[in-house]
């Protein structure tokens, strides 16, 4: 296992499986409890009227606009492409999306329609959502999404591996596509629905980001349940604990069933209280969504107006 990147004081903890197998396992457990408490207890935060519009504009700009479909064509990506760079239409002042996230073969679409933007193009990738083949083919994945001119990759890890304890499998799994992805960002998805326990979401954090992962990502949205309040408590500590570790800073993404302003806002109250202020941005913090930019485009008119505009002012999803 190869631990040439890692950084001073951590480069122990990968020399062999079961050095992995320690660490992982050394990390403090979770306080069910607490964390839950705690979540409740952010959610529960008001924020005033003139800071609505910041939050607001703050989500906008931290949303991955995604479409993952088997009926996925390239007209829809093209649409999705024009609703990245103008949310709101009427309103050009609006921000722009983060990135637009497509499966590989939709990806040259993508970048094609979104050519000088600065919006991401971000590709699924590594038989995404299961997981389940070959590493050459889910590799194969990774090269089709980045030589397509993907910039962010989003792999899912082999939960079934993860389950049973190969550590080490999992983790030279990432590694191999981190060398993949080359100049593109790796967003690791743990699909965190699947993983139990609080416990074992913690430890696949950290093996992804001792892995090089740039983001991890809470699920993929395609099962229940998806992105959960205290699940992303527990992902915002270990990139908080990363930074204090190592002085490098390491994202999260927010994935599945985050559909509202309110919802959104809940979860960058979060950020703030439990990673920090600096997380506060798209490089470091992402929702991937279809849906919640529509609301988000609603309230925010609803924010310059003084009135509800209603859903026959955006396009619908």
């Amino acid at each position: 296992m190869s631990t040439s990147t890692l950084p001073a004081g951590l480069d122990d903890a990968t020399r062999d499986d079961a050095s992995l197998r320690r660490f992982l396992h050394g990390l403090p457990g979770v306080d069910q409890v607490g964390v839950e408490a705690r979540a409740a207890s952010l959610a529960t935060r008001s924020i005033k009227k003139a800071a609505k519009l910041w939050a607001i504009d703050t989500a906008i700009s931290m949303v991955d606009l995604t479409t993952l479909e088997g009926a996925d064509t390239r007209g829809k990506v093209r649409a999705l492409a024009a609703k990245a760079k103008r949310p709101d239409p009427d309103r050009p002042d609006t921000p722009q999306v983060a990135a637009v996230c497509v499966y590989p073969d939709l990806a040259a679409t993508a970048v094609e329609n979104l050519k000088g933007t600065g919006i991401g193009v971000a590709s699924v990738a590594t038989a995404f959502p299961s997981g389940r083949s070959s590493r050459q083919v889910k590799l194969a994945d990774v090269t089709l999404a980045v030589e397509s001119g993907a910039t962010e990759v989003d792999m899912v890890i082999d939960r079934g591996a993860f389950l049973e304890g190969r550590y080490g499998q999992v983790f030279e799994e990432v590694q191999a596509v981190k060398a993949a992805c080359g100049e593109a960002h790796l967003k690791v998805i743990l699909e965190t629905g699947e993983l139990a326990t609080y416990d074992n979401v913690r430890r696949a954090s950290w093996l992804a980001l001792l892995a090089g992962g740039d983001f991890i990502k809470t699920s993929t949205g395609k099962i229940s349940p998806a992105a959960t309040l205290p699940v992303t408590h527990v992902m915002l500590q270990a990139v908080r604990d990363w930074f204090t570790t190592t002085g490098e800073l390491r994202g999260v993404k927010a994935a599945g069933g985050i559909r509202t302003t309110k919802d959104a806002i809940r979860y960058l109250v979060a950020v703030h209280e439990v990673a920090g202020e600096q997380w506060l941005t798209s490089k470091l913090f992402r929702f991937g969504a279809s849906s919640l930019l529509n609301d988000l485009v609603l309230q925010r008119r609803t924010q310059l107006d003084g009135h509800y505009s209603g859903p026959d002012y955006v396009t619908v999803d």
